[in-house]
């Protein structure tokens, strides 16, 4: 079961990083062509042709046998991320990247060579680490004090959406020896188990330096996808769960949108927050993707899973009900963390319907949608409404919804009131505002677009967010969800 769960996760990763086409557009709301997109999208959810199952079939086959290939001889062949790189262009399993790709192609095999060239040094074999663990690494640190930071610099990678970051950190992580001890997880995800773990270790005199320690001792080599930083929360620990980690021999690898010195930009108590970044400076080398290509919007975005318009309830349940076939949708309620639980108003056949209200306009978090996403493959959310000033929580609130629906590679169904564009153009950050046209006596007060909503988080994220949605509505992603669901299927 483990190798055909490996066997799946490289299925994944290899659709993830399929050759896409050059096209987009998006279905607006006129009857002809929602009733096509509707017929041409069943066909690719529920009818994928034979062929494309039977090599799906054959994919599962050739990397269960590389898997075993690579547990036979203990991953001799691999080589590193830049002569992978080069192997899967090739192949044409990738689009050949430009220069900036390239250079942090070679920052990472740089790295990697450090690595396996340090690798007893940084007790990366799982095998032969120590066996002290969480409290107890916490009560052995009480009598004598322990300091062993890693040999190896880490690398804090970062630049604009999609520019493949995700692609090149995933392509490295997956060149890594099976028998070390790393981690590949969404920053997100990763501060959920952290807070978790705390709340496990309540009355401990230091609960970080346990969780720390039980971080550490399950993973020395540590990969977080999108670190950004929004939470207040987050933001006073951080600079203590890393100190603790980087001493405990913790490497990070990590991919942002955000330089380091603009993490939590303009956040509450952000002069609590600036020893977190001097230290991420130290213990990471960084290095910018320059590139302006979003690799993300060379996919043939025209499918019809994105509604733009008002009133659009009756075609977004229309269309719900073909997805769930026969199965009657019904209240549900999913499990989260911590005891708490989320009310699904309608759900059936791993498919979800929630007004957007519900889901963006309520207390909820990433804790909330990554529960949601371990219990369904689709959502169905209808009126998205144009974000702005007014609506600023529930727009903070949509796109973590996306980052978590990018990350579980699920499927959309949405009613929008405009395009991914359009949804955010009344976002903008500081240095954008700075930019626009002051009012003059030629301009009525009425004219002025009250509802701009000026924030610098929001602002950069909102560029990411547009990208992924213009992805989840390609027809290379719903192929690769369509695929997914099917070997799932077929494992279980």
């Amino acid at each position: 079961m483990r190798t055909m769960a490996q066997s799946l996760r490289h299925f994944r990763l290899a659709f993830r990083h399929k050759k896409y086409n050059y096209s987009g557009g998006f279905v607006r709301t006129r009857m002809c062509l929602i009733e096509t997109n509707i017929g041409t999208v069943c066909k690719l959810a529920n009818n994928v042709e034979f062929e494309r199952f039977q090599d799906l079939k054959l994919m599962i086959s050739r990397s269960m046998s590389v898997d075993a290939a690579h547990a036979t001889n203990k991953d001799v062949d691999r080589a590193g991320p830049l002569v992978e790189y080069e192997r899967r262009i090739a192949a044409g399993e990738l689009v050949d990247g430009d220069s900036f790709q390239v250079d942090t192609l070679r920052e990472l095999q740089r790295l990697y060579d450090e690595l396996v060239g340090s690798a007893d040094a940084c007790r990366l074999d799982r095998y032969s680490a120590s066996e002290k663990a969480g409290r107890s690494r916490w009560l052995w640190s009480r009598f004598i004090p322990q300091s062993s930071f890693s040999p190896v610099r880490g690398l804090y990678l970062y630049g604009g959406v999609g520019t493949g970051k995700t692609m090149l950190m995933d392509l490295f992580f997956d060149q890594l020896p099976s028998n070390w001890r790393k981690r590949r997880i969404h920053f997100h995800d990763f501060m959920l188990n952290v807070h978790s773990r705390l709340q496990k270790h309540k009355g401990v005199a230091d609960p970080l330096e346990v969780v720390a320690g039980e971080i550490s001792d399950e993973a020395i080599l540590l990969c977080l996808d999108e670190f950004m930083v929004n939470d207040v929360a987050d933001a006073l620990i951080l600079n203590r769960l890393f100190g603790h980690l980087f001493s405990n021999g913790v490497i990070l690898v990590a991919t942002s949108n955000r330089a380091p010195d603009n993490l939590y930009e303009g956040g509450l108590q952000r002069d609590l927050f600036l020893p977190f970044i001097s230290t991420l400076k130290e213990r990471c080398a960084v290095h910018e993707i320059g590139s302006s290509t979003d690799y993300r919007k060379m996919t043939s975005a025209e499918q019809g899973y994105y509604f733009i318009g008002k009133d659009l309830s009756g075609i977004l349940k229309q269309k719900f009900q073909q997805l769930i076939a026969d199965h009657t949708a019904s209240p549900q309620e999913v499990e989260v963390v911590m005891g708490r639980t989320l009310q699904v108003p309608l759900g059936a056949n791993g498919c979800a319907y929630f007004p957007f209200e519900q889901l963006c306009d309520r207390p909820l978090g990433a804790a909330d949608y990554f529960g949601l996403f371990k219990n369904f493959h689709t959502l169905a959310l209808e009126g998205v409404p144009i974000f702005g000033l007014h609506n600023r929580t529930a727009a903070y609130r949509f796109v973590t919804l996306v980052d978590v629906m990018y990350e579980n590679k699920a499927r959309m169904l949405c009613a929008a009131e405009g395009s991914p564009q359009e949804l955010f153009e009344r976002v903008v950050t500081i240095s954008d505002a700075q930019h626009i046209a002051p009012r003059t006596s030629s301009r009525s007060r009425k004219s002025d677009d009250l509802d701009l909503c000026v924030d610098n988080e929001l602002g950069f994220a909102k560029d990411r967010t547009i990208s992924r949605l213009t992805e989840m509505n390609s027809k290379e992603y719903l192929e690769q969800h369509a695929a997914i669901l099917s070997a799932e299927k077929q494992l279980s």
